[in-house]
């Protein structure tokens, strides 16, 4: 009888370390991904084509654990005088919530700020004349909002 106690333990210690082991490896988030959210989070336009396709194929990235999760410009207009920023925010609400999450947000949100301005402006830039000049002082204030309140 104290033969197989023993073998049923030793057998249930293994099987629990196997699926522990494999539960491991199964969650582990890949080693590259503070480099990943720095490549989203830089001021180019690059930058944000990059994070805008991933954030359209947000299953490839599973595995990253990003929080995609999003109230766009919070509680500002997302598309203030006909101005579409909502995406813009949407990519600020990401570096926010995951550099938060990693515990980096205080050395890294001076540039997500800088990334959101110019995300912002690069909207602008699709407009000319009086127009445009509207849309980069909004632009202006909603970067400085965050910049004091965010």
């Amino acid at each position: 009888m104290h033969r197989r106690l023993t073998t049923g333990l030793a057998a249930s210690a293994l099987a629990l370390i196997t699926v522990t082991a494999t539960a491991a490896t199964a969650t582990a988030v890949p080693a590259d991904k503070p480099q990943v959210l720095s490549n989203w989070t830089q001021t180019s336009a690059s930058s944000y084509n990059t994070w805008a396709a991933a954030r359209a194929n947000q299953s490839a990235w599973a595995a990253y654990e990003f929080n995609w999760s999003t109230d766009y410009c919070s509680s500002s207009p997302d598309n203030p005088f006909g101005f579409p920023f909502a995406m813009s925010c949407a990519r600020h609400d990401f570096g926010y919530r995951n550099y938060k999450a990693a515990g980096a947000f205080d050395a890294n949100k001076a540039r997500l700020d800088s990334a959101f301005y110019e995300d912002l402006k690069r909207v602008c830039n699709n407009y000319s004349g009086s127009t445009k000049n509207a849309c980069n002082s909004t632009a202006w204030t909603y970067y400085q909002a965050v910049k004091a309140f965010g």
